[in-house]
């Protein structure tokens, strides 16, 4: 494996106080209709704390170098090992590099990344977003500590969307899987759908609304109506319905 990133992923990790390493693809996974896994052989350091992201140096269509961040889904230090789960239901530069991946391709990694992270103060916990907030949902939960509880409203494209996964014994988990139906991408009405059918517990709780800029905004201002405030709420807009995000890879900002 080659050793040393690029000069410009160096630069970006010395700014943002991350490490930047040459990582490779171990495999990759079919998970879903949406969801591949990449299994990752690198420092795991790079993985952070749940909650914490990646970015990734990859080449566009055209050739050209960009950034993309993915939430890592678990790490294995005994391996060495990270995943990262890749949404595929559209044609951006990380999906075609998930698809396209293959054994022992290298790329550059910064991380860790992100500073949203698991509120341990929190009585249970809420994960409101789409397939692009799966992973880092299922991170978080999983370092739940008993009696806590998990509660997961997520939107999906097609049947098979609707991923689990394994928490501890102890913690009580609610999910609620929203079929998109057909509705665009911005479109908030499954999410809010969702949250309306299911009581907020009682005791202080926290909620994670990471995927579409337009309705996790959305969905905040529903949690406002339903008394939450804003340190009771953990927002990361992962992408934009009809923007490509940035070459640094997160969505362009705007006033809308």
């Amino acid at each position: 494996m080659t050793n040393t990133p690029d000069v410009s992923s160096i630069e970006f990790a010395e700014r943002s106080g991350a490490t930047a390493q040459v990582c490779e693809v171990t495999s990759t996974t079919r998970l879903s209709s949406s969801v591949l896994e990449v299994i990752v052989a690198g420092d795991v350091a790079l993985a952070g704390t749940p909650g914490n992201d990646v970015m990734i140096r990859i080449k566009n269509a055209n050739g050209k170098f960009v950034r993309r961040r993915y939430s890592v889904r678990d790490a294995n230090p005994a391996l060495g090992q990270f995943s990262l789960w890749v949404t595929t239901n559209h044609e951006g530069p990380g999906s075609l590099w998930a698809q396209h991946a293959q054994p022992g391709d290298q790329f550059d990694a910064v991380g860790p990344r992100g500073k949203h992270v698991l509120d341990t103060g929190a009585e249970w916990h809420l994960f409101i977003g789409d397939t692009t907030g799966l992973a880092s949902f299922y991170r978080l939960a999983e370092s739940i500590e008993a009696p806590g509880r998990a509660i997961f409203i997520v939107e999906i494209e097609h049947p098979d969307d609707a991923l689990t996964a394994t928490f501890q014994e102890g913690i009580g988990v609610t999910g609620i899987f929203v079929d998109r139906q057909g509705r665009t991408k911005d479109d908030s009405r499954g999410i809010l759908n969702g949250l309306a059918a299911f009581a907020l517990p009682p005791g202080r709780g926290h909620a994670y609304l990471f995927g579409e800029f337009h309705v996790i905004k959305t969905a905040k201002t529903a949690l406002f109506d339903r008394g939450m405030d804003d340190e009771q709420i953990s927002l990361k807009a992962y992408w934009r319905s009809g923007r490509q995000n940035a070459d640094h890879g997160e969505p362009e900002k705007s006033e809308d």
